[in-house]
């Protein structure tokens, strides 16, 4: 077994799932359905402290959602910490206690603008994170994501990915690595930071995803650019693209074609993960293997 990463074990009925929003203002008439069927699903669900809370008239201050993800891994109850998407997640890197998290460790899922947090927990702590769900999936949840979670959190995994979509190949090939990335705009940002590092030594398996509700194909284009400058393109062995619209964009895969011939990339577009209708779960620091002419892809 490669072992490059901390993962915990999973969780069990009854267990306490915290919710905190560190990207977003959380409406209570929203989320009281989001928990109630949380707790239908079979666990207890807990709320942060600054949840509700509005203090810059957009969002709550950094540190009363810091502190909101810090009590939360202190609380001795809790097994998962939930939330989701945005924007800001970013001011609380600097103020998550992270020698806490390496002491308390917790299951960490989020996605979208919770990609800067993830991969920051990961980073810090070497801890496995999952990217690809956010509370607001649980609204009216539809029965992949119910599965992707139990596969995920509950039960006994073989470790092959199963999808919900039709896989198209970008290009043939196949990789392993370490599994890595989130929303576009935030790894790219992140990159070279002190949130987002990553071993020069070791190869990389980046998922990556954007959404035509938030960027053309021409700025998906412009930080794929911004990506490929940068020296994390030297450790990258494959690509998994999620969700960009309803409908293939062709103009989008003829971009990912261009980028991945390239640099020589093996990889595959799925609807199966990011702003559309399913929500797989992706573990962050899991050693993974990408089969893009089989479109295949397995954890370990």
């Amino acid at each position: 077994m490669h072992k490059f990463y901390t993962a915990l074990p999973k969780l069990s009925y009854g267990d306490t799932i915290g919710i905190i929003s560190p990207s977003h203002v959380a409406a209570k008439e929203r989320y009281e359905p989001i928990i109630q069927q949380i707790e239908t699903l079979g666990f207890q669900a807990k709320i942060s402290n600054n949840l509700y809370s509005n203090t810059y008239g957009y969002i709550a201050s950094e540190y009363e959602r810091a502190d909101d993800l810090n009590s939360m891994v202190s609380d001795p109850d809790v097994r998962m910490i939930f939330f989701g998407g945005g924007y800001g997640s970013v001011d609380l890197l600097p103020l998550i206690d992270y020698e806490n998290i390496r002491k308390n460790p917790k299951l960490f899922l989020s996605y979208s603008d919770g990609t800067s947090i993830l991969n920051a927990i990961h980073t810090r702590t070497g801890l496995v994170t999952y990217y690809g769900q956010t509370p607001g999936d649980y609204a009216a949840p539809v029965p992949y994501t119910i599965e992707q979670f139990k596969r995920n959190f509950l039960e006994k995994s073989t470790g092959e990915f199963i999808p919900n979509s039709t896989w198209h190949t970008v290009q043939q090939g196949t990789c392993e690595g370490i599994l890595i990335g989130g929303y576009l705009h935030n790894i790219v940002l992140g990159l070279g930071g002190p949130y987002f590092s990553y071993d020069k030594t070791k190869t990389y398996l980046l998922f990556l995803e954007d959404h035509e509700r938030f960027s053309s194909v021409a700025e998906v284009s412009s930080l794929l650019s911004f990506l490929e400058q940068s020296d994390f393109i030297k450790c990258v062995g494959g690509l998994i693209f999620g969700n960009y619209a309803d409908m293939l964009s062709y103009p989008l895969l003829e971009r990912l074609e261009r980028f991945c011939k390239k640099h020589s990339i093996p990889a595959v577009y799925t609807d199966d993960f990011g702003h559309g209708r399913n929500h797989a779960v992706l573990p962050i620091g899991c050693y993974s293997k990408l089969n893009a002419t089989n479109k295949t892809l397995f954890f370990y």
